[in-house]
């Protein structure tokens, strides 16, 4: 790459990242590439926004039969050829012209891809699913964006009301979720929150906090939970993540309260907190911001430089490309 002065900008471009908002997709592959992909975006200066996965690839068939989203596990996937396999597959939804790290185009470099299992990597014209990829939720819990994975989620949770139980950090979730006297029932949303790039800070991966374990012993295998932080590839639920403004900087996420009717409607978009304009205004006028979780060194450098979520959650400093040119010779 340095003799064919092959650079990062003419990788990193606008079609390069639609390619891989479709091959996530394909693969039934995690929501934490919304954040990589929206910080990379940022930082090489091409304009990607948290809509994108949505338009581009909500739509876009699951081939790949792995949990999740599928039966089969990673080592299965490998030995079917592997994301090569599903790039071919994929080749007439994705650019495949693009100039890759090789020098060759991504349509090159895969076109002789062989599948050495139908199961475990279907063909397009008969995929595991007909659409996956990821839905960005908006509403008045989530004014600048929210994100869930469909392929990895309870179907009957789609468009679901339900009442909500809050916790107001993690430490009060693992001291509250199995106390027997929480009133809880499958039909509830779990609403957690201060787990967002702030709140945290850092944005761990809790978004798929676990059942409570009466209702666990009742059989409930999912329910729907929502919070401003993130959770694996390999978790499964139908988990409403990356709540965009997070609670801890007074997002309508912090003002949620128990008792609180919350609607999920996945295929029209929107996550929306039941409460009249003049309750809500109420509640913002009386929330009081957090102290912050540092007041030195690069904790502090970091909460005050974090983005949202919906932004990459990298650190508005680095936001720009930088370019090649040296401005001064120190020799």
């Amino acid at each position: 790459m340095v003799r064919e002065d092959l650079k990062l900008s003419q990788i990193l471009t606008r079609q390069a990242f639609e390619n891989a908002i479709v091959v996530n997709a394909a693969v039934g592959g995690s929501t934490n590439l919304i954040i990589h992909l929206l910080a990379i975006a940022g930082r090489i200066g091409v304009d990607l926004t948290l809509e994108d996965f949505d338009t581009i690839g909500s739509k876009v068939p699951l081939l790949v039969n792995l949990k999740p989203s599928g039966t089969y596990l990673m080592e299965d996937y490998y030995y079917a050829g592997g994301l090569p396999v599903v790039l071919k597959e994929l080749s007439g939804l994705l650019h495949q012209n693009v100039i890759t790290v090789n020098g060759k185009s991504l349509g090159d470099n895969n076109a002789n891809a062989e599948c050495y299992n139908n199961e475990v990597i279907t063909p397009i014209e008969a995929p595991l699913k007909k659409e996956a990829g990821i839905a960005v939720l908006k509403g008045n819990l989530c004014e600048n964006g929210a994100v869930i994975k469909p392929s990895a989620a309870t179907p009957e949770l789609m468009q679901h009301r339900g009442r909500a139980v809050v916790f107001e950090s993690i430490e009060d979730y693992h001291e509250r979720i199995d106390n027997p006297d929480l009133d809880i029932d499958a039909s509830c949303v779990i609403v957690l929150k201060g787990v967002g790039p702030k709140g945290y800070p850092g944005m761990p991966e809790v978004g798929n906090v676990d059942l409570p374990e009466k209702l666990i012993l009742q059989g409930v295998k999912d329910m729907v939970r929502i919070s401003d932080g993130r959770m694996s590839g390999t978790a499964y639920g139908t988990v409403v993540l990356h709540v965009s403004p997070e609670s801890s900087i007074g997002g309508t996420l912090a003002l949620v309260q128990n008792g609180d009717m919350i609607e999920l409607d996945v295929p029209n978009r929107t996550l929306h907190l039941d409460i009249t304009e003049a309750e809500l205004n109420k509640r913002k006028a009386a929330w009081i911001a957090p102290e912050p979780l540092a007041d030195r060194g690069y904790v502090r450098l970091y909460l005050d430089h974090v983005q949202q979520a919906d932004l990459g959650a990298d650190l508005d400093i680095l936001v720009g490309k930088s370019g090649a040119e040296v401005t001064r010779d120190l020799h």
